[in-house]
């Protein structure tokens, strides 16, 4: 880069201005419910910090902490922000007004005056000398049409006009201005300034080089000591800017202070500029420029003239934006809600299909321990459709361990789970399309009279028609003959179904198989978009490839019998270690996103971890397993696999045939029954032909002598 001639009226780069989009919400909320029609002044902190880019220039950003919060105390925010290396903060002033007629007839001018009074005044009673940031102070204009979400601002940063202007002697990389052995030590010095957090964000200081050829960085106030020490003394600054011809904007106030406080004519400034958190003096500048002391200049009732209304695209003029596509707090929420799961597809996960999940249907029975945590699960992996099914109500054991309740839920004798499961959900997350159905799922083992029969049946249609409308089914009630019927039903319909059952420190995750018969036979479905039509299409395609995978009750030689009678109270409540339930239904939604994502998706066959079988690296959420089961007393978890028995009396084909045949009158049967299960499957003829084994014991004459063989038994 060529030096800049001698005599060259020095010129600098605009400040520019960055508003993120956080600042316009808080200052929404702080203009509703705080200051409504208050027009008074608000003291907010912009945030800069030096080029970091060769081509980039920084802003002057205002983020949310930029406000002050909407109680008296101080926001942590901001005071976190203290000593970070990238946000230097920098005191301005924000006028809101409460029209746009009002906006418009602000004197704009006076206003530019106003601000630019108080850094002269900081100038001349020595502020600057304890809080260099006051050079920077800053003006912002506003208006806020909380209607149609729009805001209309306008930035201004102050700068005394010097008369006559200063004159560019040279100006050059501050690689060039140094030796190699006094370019190292600035380095340094300004890497160690830039690294305490009491320094890292003080924008104006002092580089003072020795006789030794060692540099200092140092504060204003430490100026007078350091040209009495006969050192060299360059004035030094955090510099946005980015072009190798111009200083930034900071540099223009700079000098004013310089010339009025120290009523020096000639000065060597540094701009400041790093790369990858480091000083770079290829990019920092050095340059000298010479000043008029004019008559009267260090006089304070002679203030400069004023200049600093930022342009927009070239002219003088205000600007405008609309968020009504953000600011709504709900569409807020949603895109906040997604940036995580957007992220994922960046580098890790680009497959991941967030459309899918966004539309996948949920159907979760039970609305206890494990339900409140698998509906914020859900919503955490994307999902927004979630139907919650359950029959009781919030008492007051339930809100220290059931998430989505609270103390109000169980007042005057408790809201019904499932209305207050879906009220909390809204609150959490506005965009949620959460349903709740107060409802008592029938059960084996549980005989009804004939009284009670039509309201039955229509609780069991009721539930049919809830799971074919869904594409994903958990199950997550508290007895194992709650679970018959929607594990019927749900091979019926070859739905994706998830088990999570809980003991008191174990717990049980597992996936169902498909339904053991043409799931498509009677379908009338005239699309073959949604979830559950890929899950039949899969099904057919796949039913003859492998043994299908067995559901919850695959592996019992008994049906489902009445587990609630004749109880303790310990065994009337679900008594487990508290940390288990976040586990298993963390799991069991995990699960649910991998079945999802899997090319085979209901037909996936288990995996297993370091399986050469499974193709588990093609897959980026990693392998599908069919059983996971753990110990907390034990921290170990392990995978299972187990088949569909014949014999299920859930999902076998002779019970969902029976099913399909006979409908609500197989169903009648198997509740007022306890037997009729066992009976249809074979299990009574199973269990009668186990007990007709025999034990042969083996005496043979040749070990009568050998007393340790009297122990072995052959079956």
């Amino acid at each position: 880069m060529a030096d800049t001639g001698k005599g060259t009226i020095l010129q600098f780069a605009p400040f520019q201005s960055f508003v993120d989009e956080g600042f316009w919400h808080k200052l929404s909320s702080l203009k509703l419910n705080k200051l409504r029609l208050d027009e008074s002044p608000i003291p907010i902190t912009g945030f800069y910090a030096p080029c970091s880019h060769p081509q980039v220039s920084n802003h002057l950003t205002l983020l949310a902490e930029s406000l002050p919060a909407d109680s008296d105390e101080e926001p942590s925010s901001l005071l976190a922000s203290q000593g970070n290396r990238n946000r230097c903060p920098v005191p301005g002033i924000l006028l809101n007004t409460n029209t746009l007629e009002s906006f418009y007839a602000l004197d704009k001018q006076s206003l530019l005056k106003a601000e630019a009074k108080k850094i002269w005044d900081d100038i001349y009673s020595g502020k600057v000398e304890e809080d260099s940031s006051v050079l920077l102070r800053f003006l912002v204009i506003s208006f806020a049409d909380l209607k149609k979400w729009s805001f209309h601002y306008w930035f201004a940063f102050p700068a005394l006009v010097l008369d006559p202007p200063a004159t560019l002697v040279n100006l050059k990389p501050a690689s060039q201005c140094f030796t190699s052995v006094e370019a190292e030590s600035v380095s340094s010095a300004c890497n160690e300034w830039r690294s305490k957090s009491s320094t890292a964000d003080i924008p104006f200081f002092l580089v003072s080089i020795g006789s030794n050829s060692v540099a200092t960085l140092r504060h204003l106030r430490e100026l007078e000591t350091c040209q009495n020490n006969g050192q060299r003394i360059l004035f030094g600054f955090y510099d946005p800017c980015h072009l190798p011809h111009n200083p930034g904007w900071p540099l223009r106030n700079y000098l004013a202070y310089i010339c009025s406080r120290w009523g020096l004519g000639k000065i060597h400034f540094f701009c400041y500029r790093e790369n990858r958190g480091f000083a770079d003096l290829g990019l920092s500048l050095v340059g000298e420029a010479e000043i008029s002391l004019s008559q009267g200049g260090r006089n304070h009732q002679n203030m400069p003239n004023v200049v600093g209304w930022e342009l927009n695209k070239g002219k003088k003029g205000l600007r405008c934006i609309s968020l009504a596509k953000t600011m709504d707090p709900t569409r807020l929420a949603v895109s906040a809600a997604d940036l995580n799961l957007k992220l994922m597809r960046w580098r890790t996960l680009p497959l991941l299909n967030l459309e899918m999940l966004a539309s996948t249907r949920c159907l979760l029975l039970g609305a206890g321990t494990l339900g409140c945590q698998v509906a914020r699960m859900l919503m955490a992996w994307g999902v927004r459709k979630i139907t919650l099914v359950d029959s009781g109500k919030v008492s007051m054991s339930n809100p220290i361990r059931q998430s989505l309740y609270a103390l109000d839920d169980c007042l005057n004798g408790g809201k019904f789970k499932a209305v207050a499961a879906v009220e909390s959900l809204k609150r959490i997350f506005p965009a949620v399309e959460a349903e709740g159905v107060v409802m008592a799922i029938p059960m084996p083992g549980h005989p009804v009279s004939s009284q009670e029969e039509s309201n039955i049946l229509q609780d069991c249609r009721h539930l049919s028609d809830l799971i074919n409308s869904h594409d994903a089914i958990f199950l997550l009630t508290d007895t194992r003959e709650s679970r018959w019927l929607p594990s019927l039903l749900c091979a019926s319909a070859n739905k994706i179904t998830i088990t999570a059952a809980l003991g008191f420190d174990s717990f049980l995750v597992m996936r169902h198989g498909a339904g053991p018969l043409d799931a498509l036979q009677n379908s009338q479905a005239e699309t073959s978009n949604n979830v559950s039509a890929i899950m039949e299409n899969l099904s057919l395609s796949n039913q003859n490839e492998s043994v299908r995978l067995g559901c919850y009750f695959c592996n019992d030689v008994v049906a489902p019998i009445d587990s609630t009678g004749n109880r303790t109270l310990d065994q009337q409540c679900t008594v487990t270690r508290p940390g288990l339930a976040p586990i298993a239904s963390a799991l069991a939604v995990e699960l649910l996103v991998g079945v999802l994502h899997h090319p085979s998706g209901i037909c996936a066959k288990a995996e297993f971890a370091n399986s050469n079988d499974n193709g588990s690296t093609e897959q980026p959420l990693g392998i599908l397993p069919h059983q996971i089961r753990g110990s907390i007393s034990q921290f170990s978890q392990m995978t299972l696999v187990g088949h569909a028995s014949t014999c299920c009396t859930a999902c076998c084909s002779t019970v969902v045939s029976e099913y399909r045949t006979k409908g609500m009158d197989f169903i009648l049967q198997a509740i007022n029954h306890p037997t009729y299960l066992e009976d249809l499957t074979g299990l009574t003829e199973l269990m009668k032909s186990a007990g007709s084994y025999t034990l042969d014991w083996d005496n043979d004459s040749e070990n009568d002598d050998n007393d340790d063989d009297d122990d072995c038994v052959e079956i």
